[in-house]
Order: C-alpha cells, then sequence, then structure tokens
C-alpha cells in the first residue's frame, strides 16, 4: 500500500537543523569528537535545589497521575509573582497564565487554536522556523516581512497590514531573537501596541532568551506595554535561564481569549506536563532568581571567547545583548568553496572540522550568507572548536 501523507506535508521543507544533529551523531558514533554549537541546548546543571525537589517528587505516586494541562495552580501563580517582580506585570494565574510543554508546544498549539485555511501571519525574516512552520501546519499562511529592531521595520509590517487582503491575523515577534540576537528596549514594544490597536492585530511574541542578557540590558517584557495584554500574548520557558531544556516546562502569558483558546486546544491533546516537573519548576521561579543572572554571566563570558576568536578570522560579528547566540558573516572565500550557500558549508564543517554550526538559511532567505552559533558550550571546548575550524579555514585561531 502506498501511504500518501497530508497535503501540509507537502510546505514542510527539509529540516536542516534535524539533519545536523544526525550528522553530529552518526560521527560521535564513528569516534569524533564533534563539538555542536548547533542548537541552544544548554549543557550546564540546573538548580540543586530544583533537581533535589524533582527527586523528592518523583518518590510521590500521586505526582505520576495525569496533571492538568492547563498547568497546576501554584505553577500559573508563581510565574505571574515573577511577572511581577521582574516587569511590574500583573497577571491573573487562574485566566491570563497556562504551562506548555515547552514555548514551541505553546506556540504551535496557540496557532491551532488562532489560524487556520485563508488566515496570514507576519513573520520576520529571518525567522526560528517554528514561527513559520506552525503557521503552515495550523492551515494558515504567511508574508515576510525583512527582520529589524526599530521603526523602518515596524513600519514595513504596517505596510503589509494597510495593502495586504485579506487582512493578516497575527504579528510574530521574538526578541532577544532566534537567530539573529536582536534586541529591543520598552518604546518598540510601545509601539507595537499602537500598530495592533490600529490595525486590529494579535501580538505573538516569543520570550525565550529574555532572561539571558549580557554587559547589562534587561530585554523587556511584551506585556510590559500599556494595552499589551489586550492585543496579545507572550511566550517564556524553562529550559534557557534554568537549563531545564529537556524538562520540557513553558508559559503562555497575556490575553485572556488567546490563553483560553490555547487551554482549549490542549484539553484535547495532552493531559498535562508531568507534575513533578512542575512542582520542580515552582521552586526554580521561586528561588532562581540569582542562579538566572550567574548563568547569564557564564554565557556572556563564553560569547567574549567566541566573538574574539570569529572576529580574528575575518568574519563580521556584532557581540549581542542577549540569547544563547552570536549571528556571523563568515568571510566570502570561506563560503567560495562550498557554492557561496552556508548550508553546503555548515554541512561540511561538521566533517572537516568536527564542529556543528546552523547556516543561516534553516531560518528564511534573510539568513543566507550568516552562520548562527549557540554558546551551549564551555570556554575550553569553544576554543577548541575555533582551533578546529580554524584549521579547516586556513585561519589562526
Amino acid at each position: 500500500m502506498q501511504i500518501k501523507l497530508a497535503p501540509r506535508m507537502d510546505r514542510l521543507p527539509p529540516y536542516i537543523l534535524a539533519r545536523l544533529k544526525t550528522m553530529v551523531y552518526e560521527r560521535r558514533k564513528a569516534g569524533f569528537d564533534v563539538i555542536d554549537m548547533n542548537m541552544g541546548n544548554p549543557s550546564d546543571a540546573p538548580p540543586d535545589a530544583v533537581v533535589e525537589k524533582m527527586r523528592e517528587a518523583v518518590l510521590d505516586p500521586r505526582n505520576g497521575r495525569y496533571s492538568v494541562s492547563a498547568g497546576v495552580f501554584n505553577l500559573r501563580r508563581e510565574v505571574a509573582l515573577k511577572y511581577k517582580r521582574k516587569y511590574n506585570v500583573d497577571l491573573d494565574p487562574e485566566t491570563e497564565v497556562i504551562a506548555t510543554i515547552g514555548s514551541k508546544e505553546g506556540f504551535s498549539h496557540m496557532c491551532l487554536a488562532l489560524l487556520g485555511a485563508g488566515d496570514i501571519a507576519v513573520v520576520p525574516d529571518p525567522a526560528f522556523q517554528i514561527h513559520t512552520y506552525g503557521v503552515v501546519l495550523a492551515g494558515a499562511s504567511t508574508v515576510s516581512v525583512p527582520l529589524g529592531a526599530d521603526k523602518a521595520f515596524l513600519e514595513r509590517i504596517e505596510h503589509v497590514l494597510t495593502t495586504l487582503q485579506p487582512k493578516p491575523k497575527c504579528v510574530i515577534l521574538c526578541y532577544p531573537h532566534n537567530p539573529t540576537a536582536l534586541t529591543v528596549d520598552l518604546e518598540f514594544y510601545n509601539e507595537v501596541v499602537k500598530m495592533a490597536e490600529r490595525h486590529q492585530v494579535i501580538i505573538l511574541h516569543d520570550f525565550a532568551y529574555g532572561e539571558t542578557c549580557f554587559d547589562g540590558y534587561k530585554a523587556p517584557s511584551y506585556l510590559q506595554a500599556d494595552g499589551a495584554k489586550e492585543y496579545g500574548v507572550e511566550f517564556t520557558t524553562m529550559s534557557k535561564p534554568y537549563n531545564m531544556a529537556g524538562w520540557r516546562i513553558g508559559f503562555c502569558c497575556g490575553n485572556k481569549a488567546l490563553v483560553k483558546g490555547l487551554a482549549t486546544i490542549k484539553g484535547y491533546y495532552d493531559y498535562g506536563i508531568f507534575q513533578a516537573v512542575q512542582i520542580a519548576a515552582i521552586i526554580a521561579l521561586r528561588e532562581g532568581d540569582k542562579f538566572v543572572d550567574q548563568q547569564a554571566l557564564v554565557y556572556e563570558k563564553r560569547r567574549d571567547v567566541l566573538v574574539d576568536r570569529l572576529r580574528k578570522f575575518g568574519w563580521q560579528v556584532e557581540k549581542p545583548r542577549a540569547s544563547m547566540f552570536v549571528w556571523a558573516k563568515p568571510k566570502p572565500e570561506h563560503l567560495a568553496p562550498h557554492k557561496g550557500l552556508t548550508t553546503e558549508f555548515c554541512l561540511a564543517m561538521v566533517e572537516k572540522a568536527d564542529v556543528a554550526m546552523t547556516p543561516g538559511a534553516a531560518f528564511g532567505p534573510g539568513g543566507e550568507g550568516y552562520i548562527r552559533l549557540a554558546v551551549v558550550e564551555n570556554e575550553q571546548r569553544i576554543r577548541q572548536a575555533m582551533a578546529s575550524l580554524g584549521k579547516a579555514l586556513g585561519e589562526k585561531a
């Protein structure tokens, strides 16, 4: 029997991150020491108190039962308390906060709740893949706008909102940005809300890297803007600031109707996050502010090492103010042997340098010519990776 998958599958390109992950696995299986700077996958440990609480909670048989898909109330309350403490944002834990199986799941299911055939979402280019293909999987369409973090970028979005028919239903934003690490200040979000009000458009904001900030910069929350909850929601995650990526726990906060829609979808799809994880997450949120700040300092030092080495190769790179990524433009002569394409370059470097990096083209046409590198390895491993990469490129690290 010939199996025919749903037409939506034909709209999905090959997932280059999965291809790179497979290459790294096969190379390591063959005995090579590949240094993986491809994914924002933390290698450091979560807070000790969180691990201890997890151990304790796992032993309680009550926590092995189905939980609630929206998340236990005490966890949602702790999220609301953190938003008040860090951003002076008031949230009702009953109606404006929902726990998700990581921010990626929450975003994807929000697209199912919000979008359908005939709907359009405005997505910056380049963009994290799920920001585009979460929309596609929901049966809707995207329109790309060249990425920015300024008034000109918002004017490009406004032009689309004004001229395109049917009118887009939502705008997807992400700051600190994945993959480029672009950042914004609070006034940017104030203008976003004004734009949303003028055009009655919904805002979906991915804030996954909001607590991984450097050099004194503090990333603002979209929800800090006046009137933000009227027009949108924000997704956060425990993965990055608390090194809990594999624990799969995040949150969606903001507009009541959007949160309720997501809760309805999740009620059909899942029975909630393992309750022991939720209990441990409460401890992280309640006691982990200092840990988050210390972890950001670790990433800041790694960023400095990586940027210094890349600049010695002649690559164009700015020091990011936030995120776990460095967005770099290789010298043309480094890309030339690989047809000038970042995908071909990155695939080759896994074999030639035992270093895994993400091609900018994986995030859309606007990313071509750039490479994303994650600072998830320790400083010594980053130096080792750059020495190996430099040798493959004929450059000194």
